[in-house]
């Protein structure tokens, strides 16, 4: 298998067995169903080539209405979360530099992810742990079409964050590196 398919493959897993299996995402299960989730993967450390990637994943979101949202999968880069942080950052700011802030948002996924006062050890942190480090580009259309009929939105991150913590730290580290 193509080492691009294994990792895309891996994140495919993440996203059924944890985002749709645990519910942290409520609107997660149909865009999979109807296959319009695209991932990219991005082999390159640095981060003048993934913010590249970035900016091609809004052109392509652009000119393809069929795709609603985009993975961008970084499988050789941002080891240490805090150098994960400064893409996000740095991706925010492109989306603005090139007039899509309003359009696309980012969400930010990471095998280190860490809510800020959270402790490491919070199972709550398993609601953003991924397999990879990835960027999620999101259609603001979209999100707020799907948060408009869904009763109370804002209590998705604390229901969450209970779910998380009633499995535990063992188990929300076990069903993530399952998906390895």
């Amino acid at each position: 298998m193509d080492p691009n398919q294994h990792i895309i493959e891996q994140t495919k897993k993440w996203i059924r067995d944890v985002v749709i299996g645990c519910n942290f995402c409520p609107f997660a299960s149909k865009v999979v169903k109807e296959n319009r989730l695209h991932y990219t993967v991005e082999n390159a450390a640095d981060f003048a080539a993934c913010l590249e990637t970035l900016l091609n994943e809004c052109i392509r979101l652009d000119n393809d209405e069929t795709i609603e949202t985009t993975l961008i999968i970084f499988p050789n880069s941002f080891e240490s979360f805090e150098d994960y942080l400064d893409l996000v950052e740095l991706g925010e700011k492109l989306l603005a530099q090139n007039e899509y802030e309003g359009i696309y948002q980012l969400a930010s996924f990471h095998p280190l992810y860490r809510f800020a006062d959270a402790p490491g050890d919070d199972p709550a942190n398993y609601t953003n742990r991924s397999v990879y480090p990835m960027l999620h580009l999101l259609r603001e259309e979209s999100i707020e079409e799907a948060i408009a009929d869904f009763p109370d939105p804002d209590s998705i991150p604390e229901r969450n964050i209970k779910f998380a913590r009633q499995k535990g730290l063992a188990a929300m580290r076990l069903l993530r590196d399952n998906c390895l």
